[in-house]
């Protein structure tokens, strides 16, 4: 396959700051699974676009294996994209649409018809082959994009949100597909998207962007646990991370409305008097007797999720969230007493909002 090199990559619009790319500098090794993921405007689509060739860089340089290859036409970089519109001809079958870029190759025809019936076997559309693209599912027609993709055998895989337009059944099953897919073909792959579930469930690694720069990167789990950020500890996670304020005091972290959280020795020094934001994700929350509970409140409101129940409450004028099993989660209304270990939380800065 191929590596993806980014070095000191720059995009600036005219008259714009938002979705502007400021030095970015990334490597995407061979057969890596990478998801760039940041909430609208953080410039993903951007820099993957620039990557395709479907926008100029206006700094920097881009390098695709021991080729440098911003200038060169899309055509020219060893690469394919899957888009978010499918971007299917309408008046082709299935076969046709996969097997367009190949005839316009001049690839001869019985290489053709080996590939897309390959990828028609790997996709599970061989029966589909006649079709078009009006008288398949949004599931299918994606299939089918991603199969025009496959056949052409590049070195770079790129997706551009590839599942937003699918329901969230459907979202499930094309994350299991794309991900069962990239493992059979050992396929670098630079995928794009807003939905933190994707890029955590889909990725080796994982880049968090935010207004054109990296705020962090790494594993899903190493960036779900460690948090370099407020802003990634709170992008991450669904639910979303809870965010209280606190301050060190003698030792003890004081979470307000008289609760205190004791730390150790070594990690509650160097913090005494500082003003803190404490991240408590929803699962790290436990219920405890109120003689030891951490966390005391009243549940205002209880989601039945299945096999857990999402419970609401404030603490301190902020509202919260705690995971639990379904048979110990209050009523609405009830008293709420929960314990909560201190390695199980986070502590940003909370000016800098960087991880202390």
């Amino acid at each position: 396959m191929a590596q993806v090199r980014l070095v000191d990559l720059g995009k600036t619009y005219d008259g714009a700051s938002a979705n502007t790319i400021k030095g970015l500098d990334l490597e995407v090794a061979d057969g890596e699974f990478l998801v760039l993921v940041g909430p609208s405007g953080c410039g993903k689509s951007t820099t993957l676009r620039m990557i395709a060739g479907l926008e100029e860089p206006t700094a920097g340089e881009i390098w695709i294996s021991d080729r440098r290859v911003d200038g060169l036409e899309p055509r020219e970089r060893d690469i394919a994209m899957v888009f978010q519109n499918y971007a299917l001809y309408p008046h082709m079958t299935v076969a046709q649409n996969m097997s367009f870029g190949l005839r316009l190759a001049k690839v001869p025809k019985a290489e053709i018809r080996q590939r897309v019936e390959t990828a028609a076997e790997t996709l599970g559309l061989r029966d589909y082959l006649n079709r078009h693209p009006k008288a398949l599912s949004g599931g299918q027609r994606q299939r089918v994009a991603m199969g025009r993709a496959i056949v052409r055998e590049p070195g770079v895989f790129l997706f551009d949100e590839p599942l937003s337009n699918l329901d969230a059944q459907l979202r499930g099953q094309m994350r299991t597909e794309i991900r069962r897919l990239h493992d059979r073909l050992s396929a670098t792959t630079v995928y794009v998207t807003h939905d933190q579930v994707e890029a955590m469930t889909l990725a080796d690694r994982v880049v968090v962007l935010k207004d054109g720069r990296i705020e962090q990167q790494g594993s899903p789990q190493e960036l779900y646990d460690r948090p370099a950020t407020r802003f990634v500890a709170g992008f991450l996670g669904s639910p979303q991370m809870n965010m209280l304020s606190g301050e060190v005091r003698q030792g003890a972290l004081d979470l307000g409305g008289g609760s205190q959280l004791a730390l150790s020795a070594d990690r509650a020094a160097p913090l005494e008097g500082r003003k803190l934001d404490v991240g408590i994700r929803p699962e790290a929350f436990r219920l405890a007797a109120p003689e030891v509970a951490v966390i005391h409140g009243r549940a205002e409101m209880v989601e039945l999720l299945g096999a857990t129940s999402l419970v609401h409450f404030v603490h301190a004028g902020q509202a919260c969230t705690a995971l639990l099993e379904p048979s110990e989660a209050p009523r609405a209304g009830q008293p709420l007493h929960l314990g909560l270990s201190p390695d199980r939380i986070s502590l940003f800065d909370a000016d800098s909002g960087r991880a202390v």
